[in-house]
């Protein structure tokens, strides 16, 4: 059964003072419960009250994903605007202080924290998280098995956590660092079949490591309620045309290697020791280092290699009608992701506010109704 390839977006963003522009733990009573009058289910809490998140619907292509993106974006930044608070897109917050949030009063998260102590407080990271849908599941755990290898690259173009703390960290990406410290994080391992996956999860709920399947935290999983593999690689982009670029690669990728699978033409599987050093290389580096290429057994420029990723998928990108949102792509290996830009103003001011300055500005750039988002304001 060919997968319908639909496509759901979630994005964490954080609530900021406009004063300190620091993180203030006033999601639940200021914001979310208006938030769930407007948006329904489509926002909700996270662990800690500084965090919000937003869902789109079940999107059958990328344009109507598009369209409730920023949607989604334009009403949370009204409803923190109406509240004192700015929203902000970003992977860490350049200076805020874990030990002070604020943890959401839900049984989950309670649970959570119960489990895993000071690793689930120090957890003050946001994501992006792409789900495609897949409703047949032998299918989705081979497509899980072969997107492994984009993991690397989908990270490098998101990275946008440069700061910790108050530090600059010398990573793009420290949100990797600080959500691996969770057990059941990073690449998984490959599966040959689904009834092995699934034989995996029932042994860690019969040895009482997890009550449920959402506690596998990797990367890419197949989602354990919805017919969809999630993608939760990525660091949130600061701008919406970046997630919508992101999510338009993620499909593509999908979409080819189902091509490829419903032809007998597999993409070589490599061991995740492999895909992990690839990892490591996106988070310290980003897109201004150097990837390793297996097949050639060779390092090459990260932006040499996305550049053929996206040759790799293009032969499906008209079908799924997303050329116009992939190619901003083009456009972020230009401009550099999120933690360059970052780090570029934190070099001409010294001033890590001026940087959430910057990230609230980004945030909120290109949602206007037919906003053009090519010209961009460029930094230094």
């Amino acid at each position: 059964m060919k997968p319908t390839l639909t496509i759901g977006i979630e994005e964490e963003y954080q609530t900021v003072d406009p004063e300190t522009r620091d993180l203030r733990s006033h999601i639940h009573a200021e914001i979310l419960e208006k938030g769930k009058l407007l948006l329904q289910e489509r926002v909700k809490a996270e662990m800690h009250q500084s965090v919000v998140e937003v869902g789109t619907s079940v999107c059958n292509n990328i344009k109507d994903c598009k369209t409730e993106v920023k949607e989604l974006r334009r009403d949370m930044i009204r409803l923190a605007r109406e509240n004192g608070l700015r929203l902000a897109a970003v992977g860490t917050h350049p200076f805020a202080d874990w030990k002070v949030q604020e943890i959401s009063p839900d049984d989950r998260y309670k649970n959570i924290v119960e489990d895993l102590q000071l690793v689930a407080r120090a957890n003050l990271i946001f994501g992006l998280h792409v789900h495609i849908g897949i409703e047949d599941r032998e299918t989705a755990i081979h497509m899980m098995n072969h997107a492994r290898y984009f993991l690397p690259h989908l990270l490098a173009l998101s990275t946008n956590s440069p700061f910790w703390l108050g530090m600059n960290t010398g990573l793009k990406s420290y949100r990797c660092k600080v959500f691996d410290k969770f057990p059941r994080t990073n690449i998984p391992d490959y599966f040959p079949s689904w009834g092995e996956y699934e034989n995996f999860i029932k042994l860690l709920i019969k040895t009482n490591c997890i009550d449920n399947a959402k506690k596998i935290w990797w990367d890419i999983r197949p989602h354990p309620f919805f017919n969809t593999i999630e993608f939760r690689v990525c660091d949130i982009p600061m701008r919406a045309d970046e997630t919508i670029a992101l999510a338009a690669l993620i499909q593509a990728t999908v979409a080819k290697l189902y091509k490829l699978h419903s032809a007998n033409q597999g993409f070589r599987l490599y061991r995740r020791a492999l895909i992990m050093e690839n990892k490591w290389r996106a988070a310290r580096y980003g897109m201004n280092g150097k990837l390793i290429d297996f097949g050639k057994q060779t390092e090459v420029p990260a932006k040499d290699l996305i550049r053929e990723y996206l040759e790799f998928v293009d032969d499906v990108v008209d079908e799924l009608d997303s050329r116009e949102e992939l190619n901003y792509v083009y456009e972020m290996l230009e401009r550099g992701s999120g933690a360059d830009r970052q780090l570029r103003v934190f070099q001409e001011t010294g001033d890590l506010k001026k940087v959430v300055d910057y990230i609230i500005e980004e945030t909120e750039a290109g949602l206007a109704e037919g906003e053009e988002t090519v010209s961009v304001r460029k930094v230094g």
